[in-house]
């Protein structure tokens, strides 16, 4: 199993980025795909999350209207648009595969990409 994210990097604060997943190994198809932030002295955050199907999104407060996740199910692979950044959006980025909607029990988590916002 391979859980590969790609795409972070410094930006100034109102840009842009947009984060990749790349997953092999498993049936990307029916797991839900999730995006968790570490920012340095603050708790593991959940900014976003698909179901499986792609049909239903849901964002941190934090993000919301800011940040967009998606996936491609026939290429195996999540994404995750991060607009209008703010310098608290800085942290370390996570891609999680997931069967549960709500908890990360049976789980596939990437080694994360860090995302920097700062002028």
């Amino acid at each position: 199993v391979q859980v590969v994210e790609s795409g972070g990097g410094l930006v100034q604060p109102g840009g842009s980025l947009r984060l990749s997943c790349a997953t092999s190994g498993f049936d990307f198809s029916s797991y839900h795909m999730k995006w968790y932030r570490q920012t340095p002295g603050a708790e593991r955050e959940l900014v976003a999350r698909i179901r499986s199907g792609g049909g239903v999104t849901r964002y941190a407060d934090s993000v919301q209207g800011r940040f967009t996740i998606s996936r491609d199910n026939g290429n195996n692979t999540a994404f995750l648009q991060m607009n209008t950044l703010k310098p608290e959006d800085t942290g370390v980025y996570y891609c999680v595969a997931g069967r549960n909607w709500i908890t990360e029990v049976d789980s596939y988590w990437g080694k994360g990409t860090q995302v920097t916002v700062s002028s």
